[in-house]
């Protein structure tokens, strides 16, 4: 088996490196370099003519794939023997619990962040009456992440899950791009650094980004990597 995983540095394309690593599962990365704040033509590739990232591809089975949350789902059940995951034959609550936190990030975390950032670039006014809707619409989604983990460990419950890996791009280095202080999240905050002892996250933050510093603390940088030009600039790299 030759899963080959493609992965665009700094970027949500880290969930698909870090859950290879979760697995344990052999796979090949290819690294690809912002040029230098979009994608690369490198990653356009047969099967991915939109150049997108995360992007695989299965030598056994003849699959392409991008979308991450489609590729999680695909490596998990055919690499991965279910593990991660939750299915219909689990406990009804737990699986429903596992399936919401799953989609979350994409559906509504991620977009409120992407929307936020955008307004932010753009300089609309704090005292504009969208800018307030767009902040609020933010506030409610991570309030609603961070009282789910007041009561529990991990999004799906006690046990880590692959609604895990599709969760924590936007609370860490999406916020490079700009977005919201986690401040006032203090159980998201514990959640983050529970994370970043993961040592399958450790590994895949190694192989995927090994310049980047993981953003698992309450503040970003104070300009965004679009702001400062792209990944030429050195505000998301460790010091």
């Amino acid at each position: 088996m030759v899963l080959t995983v493609h992965h665009l540095g700094i970027s949500q394309s880290e969930r698909i490196v870090w859950l290879c690593e979760e697995l344990g599962i052999d796979y090949k990365l290819v690294t690809h370099t912002r040029a230098p704040i979009l994608a690369p033509e490198s990653l356009k590739i047969p099967g991915n003519a939109l150049g997108k990232a995360p992007f695989i591809e299965d030598s056994d089975t003849g699959v392409a794939l991008a979308e991450s949350g489609a590729i999680c789902e695909y490596i998990v059940n055919k690499h991965g023997n279910g593990r991660l995951a939750m299915g219909p034959n689990d406990d009804s609550k737990k699986y429903a619990d596992y399936l919401y936190w799953f989609h979350y990030s994409n559906s509504t975390l991620q977009p409120a962040l992407q929307i936020a950032m955008f307004f932010g670039l753009a300089g609309i006014d704090n005292g504009a009456s969208i800018k307030g809707m767009v902040d609020g619409r933010l506030h409610s989604a991570l309030q609603q992440m961070d009282d789910r983990l007041k009561e529990n460990k991990w999004l799906a419950g006690k046990e880590f899950t692959a609604a895990d890996i599709m969760s924590v791009y936007p609370l860490t280095t999406q916020r490079y791009y700009g977005g919201a202080s986690l401040a006032a999240y203090k159980n998201i905050l514990r959640y983050l650094q529970d994370v970043g002892k993961r040592e399958g996250y450790q590994r895949a933050m190694e192989k995927g980004d090994p310049e980047m510093k993981p953003l698992l603390e309450a503040e970003g940088p104070e300009k965004s990597i679009i702001a400062a030009g792209g990944v030429e600039s050195d505000i998301w790299k460790k010091k």
